[in-house]
């Protein structure tokens, strides 16, 4: 007679899993998932997940109400590199592991700053806009579609961490710009390797041409830049947030914007996702506004969703290693 046959444990997905993943997920475990076109409620959610040991997910807050309806809940894979939406002291509590994406997404992300920066600096989107708004009239002189330079002038990065790494080669050798950086821990080997130097916040701000912010959103970083530090920035300065927009206090950087403390900004995050109507930001022509779109591109969302499947498989099956965030 046959020896009883293995119960798989059970997996929750909150969003759309990519066929040959789902293939992967279904060897060792039973998977559900969201298929509605709008985000789940979090009504729905509490009750999808009584009775599941594994949620995949994304930016879906996981806090201590989430896991008291989840008593069998072992892990949180976060298909992200972020992991702001978990309260982590709450999951330690329950003994419920989180988990992320690091390193497949560096690079994509390090493209996206550098479109933002020459953006930015070269005002393409609101040229672009004037274009197809027909508005281009080549008889009048064309310094009203200058723009600044951004090759060969100083880059500012705050939080030099794999991303900003990435970030920090580009600028170095495919713009010849002077690398500065403020981070926790100095980066010998991007200081060798960038020529990359070492500074305080405040000398970064007094400095830099471009600003790019890449600290992730912890209690030390919320608001990190405000009213102050964009009063140290030059006015010919760009700021560049592609980390989370509670990093920023957002009414200083508009305020900063309006009394033209700063040149522009290029902004991929923001206080309050999606941004509201209303929000002057909108209508600055010297702001660059994409909407959270740092890793979007199919190659590399494939691989964050490949990699948080391996992660809650690992933890799960007890094999391999999972990217763990505590």
């Amino acid at each position: 007679m046959g020896g009883k046959k293995a119960v798989k444990p059970k997996i929750y997905a909150t969003l759309p899993i990519p066929t040959d993943v789902e293939k992967y997920l279904s060897e060792y475990c039973e998977v559900r998932k969201w298929t509605g076109e709008d985000r789940i409620s979090r009504d729905l959610l509490l009750e999808e997940i009584k009775g599941v040991d594994g949620l995949l997910t994304s930016g879906i807050r996981i806090d201590e109400d989430l896991l008291k309806s989840a008593p069998n809940l072992k892990v949180v894979s976060n298909v992200s590199v972020g992991f702001n939406n978990f309260n982590v002291e709450a999951m330690k509590k329950y003994n419920v592991i989180g988990t992320n994406t690091p390193y497949v997404l560096d690079e994509t992300v390090a493209d996206l700053t550098f479109a933002l920066i020459l953006s930015s600096a070269r005002r393409i989107a609101e040229l672009d806009r004037l274009v197809k708004d027909g508005n281009w009239n080549p008889t009048k002189d064309d310094q009203v579609f200058y723009g600044l330079d951004v090759h060969s002038t100083t880059l500012g990065i705050i939080g030099m961490g794999r991303i900003g790494e990435a970030v920090a080669r580009r600028a170095k050798f495919g713009f010849n710009m002077d690398v500065l950086y403020y981070n926790r821990n100095r980066k010998l080997e991007a200081e060798e390797k960038y020529g990359a130097e070492h500074c305080d916040l405040d000398s970064l701000l007094q400095k830099s041409d471009f600003i790019v912010l890449l600290t992730p959103l912890t209690p030390e970083t919320e608001h990190l830049i405000g009213e102050r530090e964009f009063k140290i920035m030059k006015k010919s300065a760009f700021f560049i947030n592609v980390s989370r927009g509670k990093t920023v206090d957002e009414a200083a950087m508009i305020r900063a914007l309006e009394n033209k403390e700063i040149y522009g900004a290029g902004l991929d995050v923001y206080q309050k996702e999606p941004v509201e109507k209303d929000n002057p930001l909108l209508k600055m022509p010297n702001v660059v506004t994409i909407p959270h779109i740092g890793s979007a591109t199919e190659k590399t969302r494939d691989s964050m969703m490949q990699r948080a499947a391996q992660n809650i498989v690992s933890v799960l099956t007890g094999t391999g290693s999972a990217d763990s965030v505590y």
